[in-house]
């Protein structure tokens, strides 16, 4: 493609200049205004630049990605709800045999569940789950976190759904789930392994030193409120949902001396615990078989048969005052009309549900069925199977990621139009030949470097088509190659650096404002692991894949 008119070319690079700073930088003093709406801006001012028109605009964002990305978040919204990754949590520390064990289970778990729900997901839910057992042990946190956050970079090029880039090269290139999987597999196995042989090597005194035996007191780490509670809400980063019966029973105790109103009564429920918490734990069946009545919470005496509060001849909750109005609330739920083992039931038999919608879903993406389709059918399948209002699910959705890849397509393809990007691949392209090992050397390094600089979507809508066009001169199976080396590299090239992916700052961010556990994963400790680690993984990764 020959270079634009010099105007056009100057105001195509500056939006993406701008796109760029604010993409990697999203708080820079002058203009603090975040990833999403810089993305936007640079959108904006591509079709004001008329670099690109509003209905070549329009044309360059790509749906097929957007619904795949949109179907896999409400899936993992459904799968937090039912606890999958609760469940990973507990694979932590279970008869865990000493630090050693313990590093290499976070690297392998972190790994697997960055494949199915990709790395972003995978770090913000397991970070403080991770952390906890950590401090709790009196074991150094940081080897912990950097095996967290790299192994969920490494573990996420697996699969089509592991991070945004692969799901760009998937839709572009064509290339099934199937054989997406199997062509990065084998990668992906060693290069975990090797990972955590670094870890072990690079902290081998700090780890031998650390107590051997974490069986003991497992169940506590797991168990802690304060890690339970810690979940995934991917549209604000904070970690607040939805809570099982016994666990909402405890925040809704009421201590100390109540406030009293006119006549002395207590007040409501309403008017001390917001109210959508309550109506969050209601949809979600934490009150499932159990009537809250808002307006007669008693104010109980001290004396335990009040406290558990005898039902009146109506069937509603008694109320109980000392004479001297200063005994503590208690908040006493009520069977109604149910077994409670009935409601135990319906929890396990939607939860099964969920996992089998899931595994569905997984099936009809190895059977090479439409990706977008799919993921978007399973999550339709989930809503319906919760048959309840899915809105407190739905704004789960991380709609700023959506709008985030609706500006960066149209801000990648002004920039595609000045021409630049093909000139700069034209100079390149005899000395990074897919069919020969200097040449790959060549092309991984340049990805490499790019996706530390420009991050590594654009990376991929910047090289991939020019690249796969590159190979496909060659042979049909060298263009499958040139896509599989590039969402490799450009997802390991994330190790590099703390800014290299979107998982290391969630795990950096996550364990510096963790509640009584907080570090802080500096720069430079991150710097030291990620260069040797990034290297000698991608070349693990340019022998194997295939």
């Amino acid at each position: 493609m020959a270079m634009a008119p010099t105007v056009k070319v100057v105001l195509g690079s500056t939006a993406f200049a701008i796109f760029w700073v604010l993409a990697v930088f999203p708080a820079v003093p002058f203009l603090p205004i975040g990833r999403t709406a810089g993305s936007l801006l640079g959108a904006m001012l591509m079709v004001i630049f008329r670099v690109i028109t509003p209905d070549q605009a329009y044309a360059a964002i790509d749906l097929p990605i957007l619904g795949l990305l949109f179907g896999t978040m409400v899936v993992s919204v459904y799968l937090e709800r039912a606890d999958m990754f609760k469940y990973l949590g507990k694979l932590l520390s279970y008869k865990s045999q000493g630090p050693k064990d313990l590093l290499f289970r976070i690297c392998l778990i972190s790994a697997l569940s960055s494949a199915f729900f990709t790395n972003d997901t995978s770090c913000v839910v397991l970070t403080e789950f991770v952390l906890k057992v950590a401090r709790q042990h009196n074991l150094p946190p940081h080897p912990f976190l950097l095996a967290l956050a790299s192994s969920a970079n490494i573990g996420s090029a697996a699969t089509p759904i592991g991070n945004p880039q692969n799901l760009v090269i998937a839709v572009q290139s064509k290339i099934t789930f199937g054989e997406f999987v199997l062509g990065i597999l084998p990668a992906m196995v060693v290069g975990v392994v090797v990972n955590a042989i670094i870890l072990m090597c690079m902290y081998w005194k700090l780890l031998s030193s650390a107590p051997k035996d974490l069986e003991d007191a497992s169940e506590e780490v797991v168990d802690d409120e304060d890690v339970i509670s810690h979940r995934f809400s991917p549209a604000t980063m904070s970690h607040h949902s939805a809570q099982n019966s016994q666990d909402l029973s405890s925040r809704l105790e009421l201590q100390g001396s109540p406030p009293l109103g006119v006549n002395g009564h207590v007040e409501t429920l309403r008017n001390r615990i917001p109210s959508s918490s309550i109506e969050s734990d209601i949809r979600s069946g934490g009150l499932s078989g159990r009537h809250l009545e808002s307006g007669r919470i008693s104010n109980a005496s001290s004396d335990p048969a009040a406290a558990g509060g005898a039902a009146a001849d109506d069937g509603t909750t008694s109320q109980k005052k000392e004479e001297n109005g200063c005994s503590s609330p208690v908040v006493v739920l009520e069977e109604r009309d149910g077994d409670p083992f009935d409601s135990k039931w319906k929890r396990i038999l939607w939860k099964s549900g969920v996992y089998i919608i899931t595994i569905g879903m997984l099936v009809a993406l190895l059977l090479g069925l439409n990706m977008s389709w799919s993921a978007i059918t399973a999550a339709l399948a989930l809503v319906v199977l919760d048959f309840k209002d899915a809105r407190p699910s739905l704004e789960k959705v991380s709609y700023s990621l959506l709008i985030f890849f609706c500006g960066m397509f149209i801000t990648v393809d002004g920039f595609n139009k000045t021409g630049i990007p093909s000139t700069l691949w034209e100079l390149m392209e005899p000395y990074a030949k897919i069919d020969h090992p200097l040449g790959i050397l060549v092309l991984a390094l340049v990805i490499l470097g790019l996706s530390n600089l420009a991050s590594n979507v654009p990376t991929v809508l910047l090289l991939g088509g020019r690249v796969a066009a590159s190979a496909a001169e060659i042979s049909a199976a060298d263009e499958k190659k040139a896509w599989l080396l590039l969402a490799w590299v450009s997802t390991v090239a994330g190790n590099l650096s703390l800014l290299g992916s979107a998982a290391n700052l969630i795990v950096c961010e996550q364990a510096r404002r963790a509640p009584h556990f907080g570090y802080n994963l500096s720069f430079l400790k991150h710097l030291k692991f990620g260069v040797p680690s990034t290297l000698v993984i991608t070349a693990v990764g340019l022998l194997l894949i295939r």
